[in-house]
């Protein structure tokens, strides 16, 4: 993953606890509504994925361990990972793209309320992708994936020669030599890999990509809805499909691209499908990016812009992340997919110990404020969620005390110590088990290995029956007995 070069390391240094009457007091555990659901506490654990689906994407034992362990610490809500709308292959991650997924998200639901004796608000995360193909062996890429054209011909001075031939000769060429005779999509399939794009409009399934994805969202949340999820979260963020319309790269010349306006546009008619689909009191909002975090990308003006809209239409709330972008991400190995995180947008979303002279905590503050604020001035109420670099008390309770944020959201140190909240708030948080910041866990999501975290994947793997593919990692976090 990429790093600062100033290469800084820090470390998370929790202030003083409160007392538990001084937390029952506190504004991060009071309560909030979103929509016609009502928060116990302004505590929120954002989505994560895990790896713990099958292959086909249906609910398993160690799903359910995973969000029913985050219910034990009772936070206001928990987000249930990215899950696909669309009926196809995409290895061990949740789908609702069907109703045969239904049973088993009902039975997730089911655990998490019970797990939280009905404490905890669960939402699901519905998304959206585009292919990606994983780097290829270079004499694959020329023998098998590469489609030969007259232009590769004329570049080659081999206008009458056959197509073995050419695949030959484009085999034999240097890295410099190839810079100059393929264009630079075909230099990013053999370097990266292959990833379609939102302006791949020249391919009939990307132009009608506006006419498709209402449709599947709103089914998608009818189906959330019927398997008892409280509410669902639109993804808009990232490196994925909602966000790359959102994005100022986004330079589609049809109503779907260019402008702000049109940028804007599909997530809106996506929101307004999914609401008329499932009802004014269903609750639905969004997360999307307060800025990419890239060259010539959305910023903070256009997620000002965006925030504005959003709250316009009605969101229920809105959960701000930042970065995550495919198009600085570092080379992968051959064989390996692109990963969105390695890069410098990667880390402004993952933020390490080792940082610049900010540091990796609280990144993400300066600019949700801004957006909140401007929310606000426009008469609007929408909540807003803000996340990253979050693990202490008075941290979280300053940003909401000086209206930065509505709602806190921290997803590594909830991994770290998935009572984190409850502690706190019951006045022992001495207690809590405080994350390190090295993205271990990030490391194992990279590699598509189910995700833990280092403070406790190796601790007591006798007294759980939960343990990795591998059977070097507990899957959940010890158990927390409160001690008097």
């Amino acid at each position: 993953m990429w790093k600062p070069t100033e290469r800084i390391k820090y470390k998370a240094q929790p202030a003083l606890n409160p007392t538990a009457e001084e937390a029952q007091n506190a504004l991060l555990y009071s309560s909030i509504k979103l929509g016609n659901v009502e928060l116990k506490h302004r505590t929120w654990v954002p989505a994560m994925v895990p790896w713990r689906s099958t292959d086909e994407g249906y609910v398993t034992k160690d799903v359910i361990e995973w969000y029913s362990r985050f219910a034990e610490g009772r936070p206001g809500v928990i987000v249930v990972e990215a899950t696909g709308i669309r009926d196809i292959a995409s290895g061990p991650l949740l789908r609702i793209s069907d109703d045969r997924f239904i049973p088993g998200l009902k039975e997730l639901s089911s655990a998490v309320h019970e797990a939280s004796q009905g404490e905890t608000r669960l939402f699901i995360q519905l998304i959206d992708f585009l292919s990606i193909r994983r780097r290829p062996q270079a004499d694959k890429f020329f023998n098998r994936f590469l489609q030969i054209t007259d232009q590769h011909k004329a570049n080659l001075s081999m206008e009458d020669a056959e197509e073995e031939a050419v695949r030959l000769r484009l085999a034999s060429l240097s890295d410099e030599e190839l810079d100059i005779v393929l264009s630079q999509r075909e230099l990013e399939a053999l370097r990266v890999g292959y990833r379609e794009r939102v302006t791949d409009v020249d391919q009939e399934h990307i132009q009608n990509l506006p006419e498709l994805l209402p449709d599947l969202f709103s089914k998608a949340a009818l189906r959330a809805k019927e398997a008892n999820f409280d509410g669902v979260e639109l993804h808009y963020a990232h490196a994925y499909t909602m966000a790359s319309f959102l994005s100022k790269k986004n330079d589609r010349k049809d109503s779907y691209g260019g402008s702000p306006e049109n940028r804007l546009r599909l997530p809106l008619e996506v929101y307004e499908k999914v609401r008329h689909a499932v009802g004014n009191d269903y609750t639905v909002g969004c997360r999307f990016l307060s800025d990419e975090c890239i060259e010539g990308g959305s910023d903070l003006d256009d997620a000002i812009f965006y925030g504005l809209k959003f709250a316009a239409a009605g969101m229920d709330f809105l959960s701000l992340s930042r970065g995550g972008k495919f198009e600085d991400a570092k080379q992968p190995q051959v064989g390996w997919a692109t990963y969105p995180y390695t890069g410098k947008s990667g880390y402004e979303c993952m933020p390490g110990y080792i940082s610049d002279d900010f540091g990796p905590f609280g990144r993400n503050v300066a600019p949700v404020a801004k957006i909140r604020k401007a929310i606000q001035e426009a008469g609007h109420k929408t909540p807003v969620v803000l996340v990253g670099g979050i693990y202490d008390f008075q941290q979280a309770e300053q940003i909401l005390q000086r209206g930065d944020a509505d709602i806190i959201g921290a997803a590594r140190q909830s991994l770290a110590d998935p009572d984190w909240f409850r502690k706190i708030l019951l006045g022992k948080g001495n207690q809590v088990r405080t994350c390190e910041f090295t993205n271990y866990c990030e490391g194992l999501d990279q590699k598509h290995k189910q995700v833990t975290c280092q403070l406790w994947d190796r601790i007591d793997r006798d007294k759980t029956t939960s343990l990795s593919h591998d059977g070097k990692r507990r899957l959940v976090a010890p158990d927390w007995q409160i001690e008097k």
